[in-house]
């Protein structure tokens, strides 16, 4: 593979409204992780080197989880994904017109952010 990628530092949990305050709560209260707010109204909390988002989605029934993936060459990435069966999903989620990465989904329907690190 001529394209390099890695792991990103952030998961983002997706959440239904009906279990938002429920997923903070057993986050905070009962697993104890030490909660991060620098980007409100998002809410997360620190995961080891990692960085859980609790996102609210009133439109969904169900959560899910959404992974993030960087590169140094976004273009190349999602081209290579893509060519090997990943879907680009790029509306599930606004990031501009200025960012640096796109969304695919795997063959799972798993959602990932794939961007350069300083795309934001």
């Amino acid at each position: 593979m001529s394209v390099e990628m890695k792991g990103g530092i952030n998961i983002a949990m997706k959440v239904p409204s009906h279990e938002y305050e429920a997923v903070l709560a057993f986050y905070r209260d009962v697993v104890g992780l030490p909660p991060f707010d620098e980007k409100l109204p998002a809410k997360g909390f620190i995961l080891g080197p990692n960085r859980l988002w609790i996102d609210e989605m009133p439109h969904l029934s169900q959560a899910e989880v959404w992974l993030e993936l960087f590169t140094d060459d976004h273009v190349a990435a999602l081209s290579h994904l893509v060519a090997n069966g990943a879907v680009r999903c790029d509306a599930v989620e606004d990031l501009g017109e200025a960012f640096r990465g796109g969304w695919v989904m795997n063959s799972a329907n798993i959602v990932h952010l794939v961007r350069e690190p300083d795309a934001w």
